[in-house]
């Protein structure tokens, strides 16, 4: 049996939820810009509802909770993440502004990465980007291990140092020197709720 599915239409006839595909496209085929999503629980559905389809075009459907949760996340802040086509892949990394989903430097592609490593070096790019700018404010991620990285200086990944991907390790050692001469404050680097915020705004939306 088929999982239930809603449907937001934020423009075309009709605007509103549907719990159909029938009625959500009576309101948007033939529409001329019909912007419209479907979502896999009602809660996500009315969240996606009361913000903007900018939030959302591109990007899982669980983007943007975090505006109508009941704990918010700190604002003004940074938060950050990276996206890795296989393991080792090609792999980049940003961070954008929280509120407002800007993106604010972005790092890559790079062959021959993972993941964690680009979580990693996400976190210590919004550090010194912060630092240039001479900015106090927290940056979230979603990855417990690149936080834990960053907090004890190190890098701690199995990945192999190869031809193809040594400009990622001369990232590493800078970013291992950086975190080595400058001391973090505790409440600087922030764990990003996913359950309760949805997806982090700086995810690629390749998921």
């Amino acid at each position: 049996m088929a999982r239930q599915k809603y449907y937001v239409v934020w423009k075309g006839r009709k605007t509103g939820i549907f719990t159909s595909w029938a009625e959500c496209e009576k309101q948007v085929k033939g529409f001329v810009g019909a912007q419209f999503k479907s979502f896999e629980s009602e809660v996500d559905a009315e969240a996606a509802y009361l913000a903007n389809y900018d939030d959302y075009i591109g990007k899982a459907s669980s983007s943007g909770m975090w505006k109508t949760a009941s704990i918010k996340p700190l604002l003004p802040s940074i938060c950050v993440d990276a996206a890795c086509s296989g393991a080792p892949g090609v792999l980049e990394y940003r961070g954008v502004n929280t509120e407002t989903g800007d993106e604010i430097f972005r790092a890559g592609p790079y062959a021959d990465g993972t993941n964690n490593v680009g979580e990693f070096l996400a976190i210590v790019h919004a550090l010194t980007w912060q630092e240039k700018h001479n900015l106090h404010i927290p940056i979230y991620s979603d990855s417990e291990n690149a936080i834990a990285w960053v907090n004890t200086g190190q890098c701690r990944t199995k990945l192999k140092h190869t031809s193809k991907n040594a400009i990622i390790f001369a990232i590493i050692r800078s970013a291992e020197n950086w975190l080595a001469e400058n001391e973090l404050s505790e409440d600087k680097i922030l764990k990003w709720d996913t359950p309760l915020w949805g997806e982090n705004p700086a995810d690629f939306g390749r998921k």
